[in-house]
Parts: C-alpha cells; structure tokens; sequence
C-alpha cells in the first residue's frame, strides 16, 4: 500500500501573515534538527474553497480533511477507508444492534486545554442531537435515546432502533471541546477546537486556512510545524504552484497535465482507487424532469465512455450502479449505453420531440467546468439547449440547501459528486434517495421519492444481517438505477500531485486528505 509523500514551501507572504507566536522558534522543534535547515511548513492546494469547520455540519470533503487535521471522533479510518479505533481504545456492539460502547483513551487534551473523558463526548453527541439544522442529525444521531456515561473514560450509546451505518457516524462526528460548545459566543464553523495533530491558527476566507502543530498530541510523532490548506480552483494554477515550488502537493492532480507533470524529477503522481461518484443530480420534481422517460433520455445522450475519455483523460469506470462497486454491497446494473436514437425516441413520448432549454449548476474548478461543458455539448444532440451557471462553492452549497422545501427549489441539473466509506453502504444510499433527506435536512438533490425505495431503506438499517442487507441493497440499487433521478457518469480514480520530499500524508478513497503524521524528509 502506498502512502502519498508530500512537502510544500510557503511564502514569505505568509509568514509575515502570521502572529508572533507562529512565528516564533520552539525548543522542542529545534531541538532534533539536521544541521541543515529544515522546512517547517507545508502547503496543501486543493480545487475547492472550504464551506465550514464545523464537524457536525459539513457537506464537502476539502471541509472535512481539514477539519481531520485537528478534530478526532471514537473512531477513525484508515487508507483504504476502513473503520479504526481513534479517541476510543476499544469499542463493542450489542447483538441487538441497538447498543455501541466505548472504552475511551485516556490522557487526551483538548487544543484549548480541557481533558478528554465520557462528558466531553457526552456534550458533542448532545448537541448533535438537539440541533435538528445539523447534517448529522438525521444521519443516526436522531435515533438516539439515551447516552451513558459509565465513568470518566466509559461511555455507552443507546439507538430506538437498528442504524446499518452507526459506526461510520462515529468516524464523522468529531469530538469538540466543551469549552468551545458551552460558549454561544464562539462560531464553531469558524474556530474550530479539538484533540487533533494540529491546531486551528486562522482562516482568511477564500486565501487560505492554517493549522499548526499542537505539541501535547496524544499520539507523539515528529510532525511538521505548520501546514496551510491553499483553495485553487483553476487547473492550471495549482500545476504551475506544484512546479515552481510554491506549493508542493495538489489534489487533485489534473489528468490532462500528467505527462508534464510525470517527467519532472521533482514530482510525483500517486493513483488512487475511489470510491468517489460522479453524476449530474436532476430534479425529479421540476418539470419536464418528473418524467422518467426524460430521465432516462437524458442519460441514454451523454455518452460516458467519452465521459471519461474526454473530462477525466480516460482515467475512471462508468458509474454502473448508485454507488461505486469499491462500496460494500455494490449490484451491477445495466447501464445507460449511449444511444441517441433511443433518447430521441424518448423525447418524444414525453412530449419533447423538439427539446427544451435547461440550466446545469456547478462550482468554478476547472473539471467541474469542462464537465458541465461536455453535458452540454452531449445534450445539444437531443433538442436540450443547457445554459451553465458556475457559482464559487459557499454560493452554491447555500443556493441548494438553502431552500426549505421542494417547491424553492430552484435547481435542475447539479454537475456534483459523492463519496463515501467504503463499509458505508447506509451513507451511499439514505442521504441521497431516501425522501426523509431532501434538502436541507440531506443530500437528495434529485428530490427522488420512491415508496418501495424508501421502505427498503428503512428495512435495511433495521437488520445486522449481511445477507439481508445485500438482498435489500441489490433492489434498492435496481429500482433507483430505472428512475435515473441523475445522469449516471463515472467513478474517479484519484490523482493526486506531489514534491518527493514529503512524508505521512495519504489520500483515502473518498478522496479525504489526512495529514496526522505528515512530516518532511
């Protein structure tokens, strides 16, 4: 198994930004150096601005492998996406699948210097559950009846009923000082506080966001000082900050500036099996869009293998289910092949023969761009005239989730993409299909309601066996796939770019960067 190494040289623009006390030496820093001088700081240039630092509220993965750098849950995962045992030393399910319990590490300190123990668990998961404008609310948390607290460093769970994906609800609901959450006055979106390798320093919106090391870690490391999280979302840019040394990692890496980027010694190009979705979200309640056969119409016209040819440079697979087959409980379905003769055909038992215009939203990066572009372009084919609309990321995220019901929406078409765990079927499937999730209590965009669907998925997070589950998803996954409430695209394999020097930094297959132990050679 790989690991992604990567280093970065920030500027001196930078440093005359930070405060005193970043600015200042520490013994314990240069206590163990080389005598030659050693980078203290990496920068990390990613295609997205980062919406919130609020763990308990995030939708985007660049916000969330931030946050990783400096909040921990009971549970984390590893590089290929598994569940692992975090700020919990031991944990263990009941029979019934209604109880989790947790054996809690002790000796942790928060950034802000209160302890780590079963209250401050306590308190997160309390707030969690009380606030109903949470994303995680409705993603487990809102099942939970009681929370125990059997001493200082014991703390036991309680469910109402069986929740499949309970556990990867754990990974995502980092712990948060008590301090911090007891005191209205702080904007948890914005100042982060946890138990994490690192520590919240600032965040200029849309320049930059920086962590730096927090020296009380329980987990003792030599790790780097500082690392700054850099959103660049044109291409070009960040290929160009990759190879001056501006910024020395890039995710992701653009496949079009491989080569280039191959042949400089300086460089290396890791590729990573994801379990990232690709897709356009279409609005099942808009009209013409309630038509199935306009649906389905729409994914017979945009040719997918050309999908991945001409936006992803032929790195990727067809998208041929709702969830990528690296996801447990994948079904294979019969896929969209292109066929324009079929999806004309289809226009006009809809009524459509002529086509009709439509609007496609996406953020500003490059991909997302050239993808929207070529959606367009494959449409045009079949009557449909697309007008595109780029919105930078906080713009857009508000625009969707903003409206309170399905009559506000205003969205037809979102060029978007979804990742989950790859033991995290429930994540994969609930907040996206189930009519319980539409925005913005979840992410079913498409504001798809099926009947059967939604009993199927309640039925699947009732059991703890794996044969049912696997019978439920395989239908789950054929009657969503013939509803086609999005135009089915690929699955990426994940490219990311980086200076050779740099260690300790990996790249999980939902595309989460984690930085515990990154580090420079």
């Amino acid at each position: 198994m790989w690991k992604t190494l990567f280093v970065v040289l920030i500027s001196l623009v930078l440093m005359a930004g930070c405060s005193s006390k970043e600015s200042g030496t520490d013994e314990k820093e240069s206590s163990g150096s080389s005598s030659s001088p050693k980078e203290e700081e990496l920068v990390i240039a990613v295609n997205e601005n980062f919406i919130s630092m609020d763990p308990h509220n995030t939708g985007d993965t660049n916000s969330n492998s931030v946050q990783t750098a400096m909040l921990e849950g009971l549970l984390g995962s590893d590089e290929e996406g598994q569940i692992i045992p975090q700020l919990a030393e031991e944990y263990s399910v009941s029979d019934n699948a209604l109880e989790y319990s947790f054996k809690l590490r002790q000796g942790v300190t928060f950034h802000d210097g209160e302890p780590f123990n079963a209250e401050a668990v306590k308190t997160s998961f309390e707030r969690i559950m009380k606030d109903e404008s949470l994303r995680l609310n409705s993603r487990g948390f809102n099942l939970i009846t009681s929370i125990d607290v059997i001493d200082d460093y014991q703390i036991k769970v309680t469910l109402k009923e069986p929740y499949a994906g309970m556990l990867t609800r754990f990974v995502s609901a980092k712990i948060l000082s008590p301090k911090l959450i007891n005191d209205s006055s702080n904007d948890i979106g914005k100042t982060p506080v946890g138990t994490g390798p690192f520590k919240f320093v600032e965040w200029v919106q849309g320049d930059h966001l920086t962590v730096e090391r927090f020296d009380d870690y329980w987990n003792k490391a030599d790790r780097v000082k500082k690392i700054t999280y850099k959103p660049v979302p044109e291409n070009g840019s960040r290929v160009a900050m990759l190879k001056t040394g501006e910024a020395h990692v890039i995710y992701p890496a653009p496949v079009q500036n491989l080569k280039e980027l191959e042949s400089n010694s300086d460089v290396e190009i890791h590729k990573i099996p994801s379990t990232i979705a690709r897709y356009v979200s279409i609005n099942t309640m808009k009209e013409p869009y309630d038509d199935v056969r306009i649906r389905q119409a729409i994914n017979y016209a945009v040719n997918k293998e050309a999908f991945i040819s001409v936006v992803n440079s032929g790195y990727g697979l067809p998208l041929d289910s709702i969830i990528p087959s690296k996801t447990q409980f994948y079904s294979k379905q019969e896929t969209y092949d292109h066929n324009i003769e079929k999806a004309k055909e289809l226009m006009k038992e809809a009524g459509f023969e002529d086509g009709f215009n439509a609007e496609i939203w996406g953020n500003t990066n490059s991909d997302t761009l050239k993808g929207m572009q070529f959606i367009q372009q494959q449409l045009k084919e079949i009557g449909i005239t697309v007008e595109i609309k780029s919105m930078e990321e906080g713009t857009l995220s508000d625009e969707i989730y903003g409206a309170q019901t399905p009559e506000e929406a205003k969205v037809q078409m979102w060029y978007v993409s979804w990742s989950a765990y790859p033991s995290d079927t429930t994540n994969a499937t609930k907040p996206l299909f189930s009519s319980s999730s539409f925005p913005p209590d979840g992410a079913n965009t498409a504001y798809y309601k099926n009947d059967d669907v939604d009993k199927w998925i309640t039925e699947v997070n009732q059991t703890a066996d794996p044969d049912k589950q696997a019978e439920i998803y395989s239908n789950i996954q054929s009657a969503i796939y013939k509803d086609a409430p999005w135009i089915f695209l690929g699955v990426d394999e994940i490219l990311a770019g980086s200076r050779s020097n740099v260690e300790g930094v990996f790249i999980s297959p939902t595309g989460g960067i984690n930085v515990t132990d990154a580090n420079l050679k």
